[in-house]
């Protein structure tokens, strides 16, 4: 009997013995198999997230003067659009909000735009080689900077992207958006923006003959008579009765190629001279405004959210 009971003790270690050998090899050769994969180039789990994020960069589209049309990132295209937009010597915030301005114009766009003004102005790095010449290097790091620092960035209203118009400068308000285009939007309301009015010349005359002037409006016969202009409280012509018909102040902007439709108009015997205030249709961004708040100690965000009204500035 004892020697039986022996006999089972020994097989007892034994199996013990084998299914622990069993276990550990079965353990060695899943890490081994584990390296093998990681070497043969399953990477971990972090550098898939980066990889996903890379092929998530967003495109533009972008159809060119010249007939092109070309495809670039998004942060690149801003390079070359806040560079044509805005003096790369303005201070750095003022660049900042200028380059979330034009992110969220472009992102409003489906990201499909030209390269004038009918959207935003962009040129490639060969044109600011042209155009920056010696300061290239320097106003290159700058836009970047810009650019790098509100990656992603946007404007919105309750949710929505905004149209984010710009323009250089006003007569020391902006423009209600229904003031000059035909829509009311609740974020492009008339605001002041006093640093305007010091911009070195941001009043400027002009004098046409009245025979110019009267081709210019589609006149048959030399204009005689030009009324009084009436304004928006924001000092932009609301219409002016010239020859009694009547003309709202962006359609005689428009016609006379003038810089502004906050202006001033004097009839005399041979010409008419015109004196506008600012440059731009003043919808938006004052980007001289910009500029001076920036100066004056202001961050892009409180930059943006004094031209935009109401508005959130979140991520794409």
């Amino acid at each position: 009997m004892k020697l039986l009971m022996r006999i089972c003790f020994i097989f007892a270690c034994l199996f013990i013995s084998c299914f622990m050998w069993l276990h550990l090899n079965h353990e060695e050769s899943s890490l081994k198999d584990k390296e093998i994969k990681t070497a043969e180039g399953v990477q971990p789990q972090g550098d898939d997230t980066k990889e996903r994020e890379k092929e998530k960069k967003q495109l533009v589209h972008i159809k060119r003067s010249n007939g092109k049309e070309v495809t670039m990132e998004l942060e690149e295209y801003l390079i070359g659009v806040v560079g044509s937009e805005m003096p790369a010597s303005f201070a750095k915030e003022a660049l900042k909000a200028q380059a979330v301005a034009a992110r969220t114009f472009v992102a409003k766009r489906n990201f499909q735009v030209d390269d004038t003004t009918a959207s935003q102005v962009f040129q490639d790095d060969s044109q600011l080689k042209q155009v920056w010449k010696e300061s290239y290097d320097e106003n290159k790091k700058r836009i970047e900077e810009a650019v790098t620092e509100t990656e992603g960035e946007v404007l919105t209203y309750q949710g929505e992207l905004i149209t984010a118009a710009f323009f250089s400068s006003c007569n020391g308000y902006t423009n209600n958006s229904e003031d000059y285009w035909s829509n009311s939007s609740p974020y492009l309301r008339s605001v002041e923006s006093a640093w305007d009015k010091s911009v070195s010349g941001n009043k400027q005359t002009k004098e046409l003959s009245l025979t110019d002037l009267s081709n210019a409006l589609g006149f048959q016969n030399t204009v005689k008579s030009i009324g009084r202009p009436e304004y928006f409280k924001s000092g932009y012509v609301k219409s002016i009765v010239i020859d009694g018909i009547n003309f709202s102040g962006r359609e005689i902007r428009e016609a006379l190629s003038l810089r502004s439709s906050a202006f001033e108009i004097k009839l005399n015997k041979q010409t008419v001279q015109i004196t506008t205030e600012g440059f731009g249709h003043g919808i938006g961004m004052s980007q001289y405004g910009a500029k001076a708040m920036a100066e004056a100690g202001c961050d892009y965000k409180k930059i943006l959210k004094h031209y935009y009204t109401d508005v959130e500035i979140t991520t794409l």
